[in-house]
């Protein structure tokens, strides 16, 4: 097998043009969704533990590690791709542990003694286990199972928060509240107000899509989101990310919304897979790898004359605060934003948080 030296890293040549070809789709935005986006980064994940040379769990995290170092450092918004490495990585770990616990029969007073201080034969992945492959790419077929029914999981909780005549709000093209309200109108008669989500205008895209389906719906533009408000029973909103403190990397005018909605006492519902929890935090308005910044012709055309003596920010995302937030409806069920550091200690490991310098 020819391999390449990349990273400090002995890539078979094969891997090397998948790394490339993923760095490529997410700077040019060419993956569909997330879902997507999680699918190829399980792929990758996938052909790294059965092509490259590794002996012990050890060096296994090490080539993930190397390579979400690598994504960070290049393209580091796409908190999609991260999430799906820290969840690998914790499947190692995992599975390591349950094959090295099999070996080293321990008493629940040494259990807790060695939890408490972390270290023992479960923090130790030096050691070769047989048969540790295997068991860890069945534990991530599992994941692309949770995936696949990711959306599924989340539509059918629809019926359970859209009531008939209700008037129910969102911005942009979401793909799982498309889903999410599509579920709902097969029993439920309601109407959905959806911001026109300017200058990309993908709100006109779930307008159209709507009222394929026969949902009563009404495009309004981002302007009149505060007046028709009070007219309102629910927010439903999509997310790029939900980060560790249970607030939101949304599209841009999604705080705008989320603003609206809580002056006039309107719950915000957020639809988001489990994959989009982030351990991550927003702390600064400029923080590196929070945004992304796209061409502001469709703000200001560079024909006219402002062009040359003004600078145009056209950013991609807004950041949510948790407590313009009511209620997450993951693909595991439904959690308050104060409960999001709970499924961040089952998802990922504390030691794998962090990509990056």
């Amino acid at each position: 097998m020819t391999t390449m030296k990349f990273l400090d890293l002995d890539l078979p040549e094969e891997l090397y043009d998948i790394v490339a070809d993923l760095v490529s789709k997410l700077k040019n935005r060419k993956f569909e969704d997330s879902i997507s986006e999680a699918n190829a980064t399980i792929e990758l994940s996938k052909r790294i533990i059965l092509n490259c040379e590794w002996k012990t769990a050890e060096d296994l995290m090490k080539i993930l590690k190397t390579l979400g170092n690598y994504f960070y450092e290049v393209q580091p918004s796409h908190n999609v791709l991260f999430n799906i490495i820290r969840r690998v990585l914790k499947l190692i770990r995992d599975e390591y542990a349950s094959h090295v616990m099999g070996d080293h029969k321990e008493s629940e007073q040494e259990s807790l003694y060695r939890l408490a201080l972390s270290h023992g034969p479960a923090n130790d992945y030096s050691r070769f286990t047989e048969s540790f492959q295997m068991g860890l790419l069945e534990c991530i077929d599992e994941l692309s199972s949770e995936l696949e029914t990711s959306v599924g999981n989340i539509s059918q909780q629809s019926l359970q928060h859209i009531h008939n005549k209700e008037y129910i709000m969102t911005m942009g093209r979401s793909s799982l509240v498309e889903a999410f309200i599509k579920r709902a109108a097969k029993k439920r008669n309601f109407t959905v107000i959806v911001a026109e989500s300017a200058p990309f205008h993908a709100g006109h895209d779930l307008a159209a899509s709507l009222i394929k389906d026969k949902i009563k719906t009404i495009l309004i533009s981002d302007s009149n989101v505060f007046s028709m408000m009070s007219r309102v029973n629910k927010v439903i909103l999509g997310t790029h990310t939900v980060l560790a403190n249970g607030g939101l990397k949304a599209l841009s005018g999604s705080h705008n919304m989320a603003l609206a909605a809580k002056h006039f006492s309107v719950p915000v519902i957020v639809c988001a897979t489990i994959l989009k929890l982030s351990p991550i935090f927003q702390t600064l308005p400029d923080q590196y790898g929070f945004n992304e910044f796209v061409s502001p012709e469709l703000v200001l055309p560079f024909e006219g004359e402002l062009a040359a003596v003004v600078d145009v920010c056209t950013p991609v995302y807004d950041y949510v605060p948790p407590e313009l937030v009511e209620l997450f409806i993951f693909n595991i069920g439904g959690n308050s934003p104060s409960y999001v550091y709970r499924l961040l200690s089952e998802l990922y490991h504390p030691e794998d948080y962090k990509f990056g310098s």
